[in-house]
């Protein structure tokens, strides 16, 4: 980073100009030709990763991509027809409806919007929002529920389904527990501070417990500072604004989380989207945004920032990060680097892709990442260099009306943290992330060698189990109900209309018996 405070202190539109006219002059810049190191294709030669990167996109064969499109049109015709009949009265109309007295008003409710939901989600409604009355550990209770009017309400039968393999829930690391030793210092913590801040961080808000778990943050991810945040989500949304602009560009990879979506469409600033982990369509974005800067005016950039994430949570597929710090540093551009779903999950001690690519942090220039998934816990974080930091804390709409981090989560991350770094005086943590590593090497490997097509990295815990038709997606998700195991499915618009899924998440706490019976089911 050749300005470390260049990032968060608005000051970067003179800068940045003057190291991009000195570049144009230099012909660093080329408006053909191929980067030095890099396939045609954006597939990196090898000089820039120290491992083997592997990862599955296999294409369906054209039977299935048609029968998918066949029942898609199916229902959509068989909706249509049931639109019509409670047009006429002769279906029960359950969706709601405009009064009669508002029909000349602007319709509150689109109907055709509302069509998708109306007649093709209701008929698979119940695979969703399962409440669970247990700790989302290995295995889990539900409530049982049945419906009397095909998924329009639901009622409980009072009964529990017992021991449901969870497969579903973010849990990589298997902190999500209800261990009373491993629990016993957030339980101190809990009777000193109780539950609640009720101030946010700006006024009375900010407690020891934050303090001692930003410095703990800052050491693991090897950076000078970092910041917590209540709500993961609202980590990305509240403080991209505060960090870029009007006469900023945002390059933000299509398959985003829709917090970096959210985050970047507050901010005011440019966005231009590049095809998922394709260096060739990013670095053609890039060389172009320097070439003609900012429409019409043709000023360079004030900043240009590249927004990605560690590990997709929809495609589990990992950043191609040597190749996008290569192409940050030739072009001077800043890095913004989710590490949601990576963060405690890869990485040899589980530091996220900067260590299992074994770069230095100090190569990414706005580190994210939350606590959701592999600490059991709640909120997330930005980490960098400690002016960032400081800018953040002043400027961040999180610091200033968001309600701190209770301290019994912030202790239950700093237990988690512990945990990984050996402070808790054993070799635990680095024993849950070794096994999470076989976990999903032997689960995917299993399910390959049975046939199914998934996607992403051999390394990801998040496996999604292609199943294209709409019609699978209820049957798939009932039958492993059925068989006692818990899954996640998703279809369009959540993914391309051709590739709907079940998204396996994969723990270390998972068993390799579990792995068997969810792979046999």
């Amino acid at each position: 980073m050749a300005n470390p405070s260049a990032v968060c202190n608005g000051h970067l539109h003179h800068h940045h100009r003057q190291k991009q006219n000195n570049l144009l002059k230099s012909g660093m810049y080329k408006k053909n030709g191929i980067t030095k190191g890099m396939k045609k294709n954006g597939i990196s030669n090898g000089t820039l990763y120290k491992k083997t990167f592997i990862e599955h996109f296999e294409q369906a064969p054209m039977y299935v991509a048609v029968l998918t499109f066949l029942g898609f049109g199916v229902g959509t015709i068989f909706g249509y027809l049931r639109d019509f009949m409670r047009a006429w009265g002769l279906e029960k109309r359950n969706v709601a409806t405009e009064r009669e007295q508002q029909k000349d008003f602007v319709p509150l409710y689109q109907d055709f919007e509302n069509f998708y939901t109306r007649n093709l989600y209701m008929r698979i409604r119940d695979n969703w929002n399962r409440p669970i009355c247990s700790v989302p550990g290995p295995q889990f209770d539900l409530m049982e529920r049945v419906t009397d009017d095909y998924n329009w309400t639901f009622r409980f039968t009072g009964r529990t389904i017992k021991n449901v393999i969870n497969m579903g829930s973010y849990n990589y690391l298997g902190f999500a527990e209800t261990d009373v030793n491993a629990l016993k210092t957030v339980t101190i913590e809990l009777q000193k501070y109780g539950t609640g801040i009720c101030s946010t961080r700006q006024e009375m808000g900010t407690l020891d417990k934050h303090v001692e778990l930003e410095k703990l943050v800052a050491k693991f991810l090897g950076v000078e500072d970092a910041m917590v945040f209540g709500m993961g989500f609202a980590t990305n949304s509240m403080n991209i604004p505060a960090l870029v602009g009007k006469g900023c560009l945002i390059l933000s990879d299509e398959l985003n989380h829709t917090s970096l979506v959210l985050g970047a469409r507050l901010s005011g600033a440019t966005i231009r989207i590049f095809k998922h982990n394709n260096m060739q369509s990013l670095e053609k974005l890039l060389r172009d945004a320097i070439i003609y800067g900012q429409p019409r005016s043709h000023r360079a950039w004030r900043k240009i920032i590249i927004l990605v994430e560690g590990i997709y949570s929809m495609e589990g597929s990992i950043v191609r990060l040597p190749e996008i710090v290569s192409l940050k540093k030739k072009y001077k551009a800043y890095l913004y680097l989710d590490e949601a779903h990576s963060i405690g999950a890869v990485g040899a001690t589980g530091r996220g892709v900067v260590e299992y690519f074994g770069m230095s942090p100090d190569d990414v220039d706005v580190l994210m990442g939350t606590f959701t998934k592999s600490f059991g816990a709640a909120g997330g974080y930005i980490a960098g260099k400690k002016d960032l930091v400081d800018f953040l804390r002043t400027h961040s709409h999180s610091a200033v009306y968001a309600t701190s981090m209770c301290p019994p989560v912030a202790e239950q991350i700093i237990r988690a943290m512990k945990c990984l770094m050996g402070q808790d005086g054993t070799t635990q943590g680095l024993q849950r992330v070794r096994q999470l590593g076989k976990n999903t090497r032997y689960f995917r490997r299993r399910l390959h060698e049975m046939g199914f097509i998934i996607y992403g990295n051999d390394d990801s815990p998040v496996v999604p189990l292609l199943l294209y038709m709409p019609g699978k997606i209820g049957a798939f998700a009932r039958r492993m109900l059925e068989k006692n195991i818990g899954v996640v499915v998703v279809g369009f618009p959540a993914t391309p209309i051709t590739e709907s899924r079940a998204r396996f998440c994969v723990s270390a706490a998972h068993t390799r018996e579990m792995l068997d019976t969810v792979s046999t089911a």
